[in-house]
């Protein structure tokens, strides 16, 4: 079996790439949200629906590129340590989460979902389930992950290099997941319990499987990247066929053109995913092969960012719609108005997630000194 060379330090791996794809890509969901609510014709509403699909893998290649960089990670370690890993999280994860959300919750209630909170235990409530503002129950969804990492490297060790093992996990876990899809159509999905259930969307159950494979990916390392390096070609043509597919979906609802009829929990956007990650890791792989220095580079660095900007990315997009008055040219300029704000809340997400960050490590330090030298004083 022929083996693929992996990057190496502060260069970027397959997590890396899907994760600042994923990024770039979910800032359009919210922003063709806005466009949408604006009331457009038909066949701008068909457009929008088209390009939402195509945009509609983040979740599950955010989820899978966590677990197979955090994998990666430790086993080339050779330990996995679930104290230093919370610790190191809290600082990446848990603390922006927590500012951003008070940021939405405080700032820009508006944008608060199912319903506003009223007294301090419904603030509560919103802050935790995500329903802050309409991108944070993927954090919700997200965190469960890494709260559950010991779970996966667990995992990870019992499936070592062994293909058996690996393809029984995977078969498992395929058939857990589409029994799981089932019942999610039948009860949540235009079903009985759709209001009442709606939470389950952010239970990492309804992600499982994104995780299992990213484990899978590098465990199997040297078979799975082989078969993307090798039929790459085939994973495109299941690529276009998948994307028909949820269109085609999508269409048959009819008009106006609905968001929520394109959910991640359907057999045709899970394959979809799949097939978008698949692509986006043979990119990768390409560019280790071919030792693009500059461009794994560049990903690993907006990879360290991705989440954080991910957090304020709805924050941009409204100060942009709002602050500049793309909302006023919205109807007679859709796509215009569209990659305007696309590009603006990007640059913004960015360089605010970098400079935030410098700033919180800057004042971390300066007060850890500070309190030493305080207490080095007799």
């Amino acid at each position: 079996m022929k083996k693929y060379p992996y990057p190496a330090y502060k260069k970027a791996d397959i997590g890396d790439y899907l994760k600042v794809f994923a990024c770039t890509a979910v800032m359009t969901q919210p922003i063709m949200s806005l466009i949408m609510a604006e009331g457009q014709s038909y066949y701008t509403q068909d457009i929008f629906g088209i390009m939402y699909n195509l945009v509609k893998y983040t979740a599950p290649a955010f989820i899978f590129g966590i677990l197979y960089s955090t994998i990666r990670t430790c086993d080339l370690t050779g330990s996995f340590s679930y104290q230093k890993y919370l610790r190191s999280n809290w600082s990446n994860l848990f603390v922006p989460t927590i500012w951003w959300t008070l940021i939405y919750l405080l700032g820009m209630p508006w944008l608060q979902q199912v319903n506003k909170f009223t007294n301090f235990w419904s603030f509560c409530w919103h802050f935790v389930s995500g329903n802050a503002a309409p991108h944070l129950w993927y954090n919700t969804m997200m965190l469960q992950f890494i709260i559950l990492m010991p779970f996966f490297w667990a995992l990870s060790r019992f499936i070592g290099k062994d293909v058996k093992r690996g393809i029984t996990v995977a078969i498992i876990t395929f058939i857990f997941y589409f029994a799981w899809l089932r019942f999610y159509d039948y009860f949540v999905f235009h079903g009985q319990q759709e209001r009442s259930w709606y939470l389950l969307d952010r239970i990492f159950i309804s992600f499982i499987i994104y995780g299992v494979y990213g484990v899978l990916a590098w465990q199997l390392r040297d078979y799975v990247n082989a078969f993307l390096q090798r039929f790459w070609w085939l994973i495109l043509i299941a690529f276009g066929g998948c994307f028909f597919w949820t269109n085609f979906e999508l269409q048959n609802f009819g008009h106006p053109v609905l968001f929520a009829n394109a959910p991640y929990y359907k057999p045709s956007m899970t394959f979809y995913c799949l097939a978008v990650i698949a692509l986006i890791s043979s990119f990768c792989l390409y560019q280790v092969r071919k030792n693009s220095k500059i461009s794994l580079q560049v990903f690993h660095f907006l990879a360290a960012y991705a989440y954080r900007a991910y957090l304020s990315n709805v924050f941009w997009d409204q100060i942009i719609w709002y602050g500049l008055n793309i909302k006023h040219y919205a109807i007679l300029h859709p796509f215009c108005s569209f990659w305007a704000t696309w590009l603006l809340t990007w640059l913004l997400s960015f360089v605010s997630a970098y400079f935030l960050h410098v700033f919180w490590a800057n004042t971390k330090s300066y007060l850890q000194n500070k309190i030493k030298r305080h207490l080095l004083v007799p």
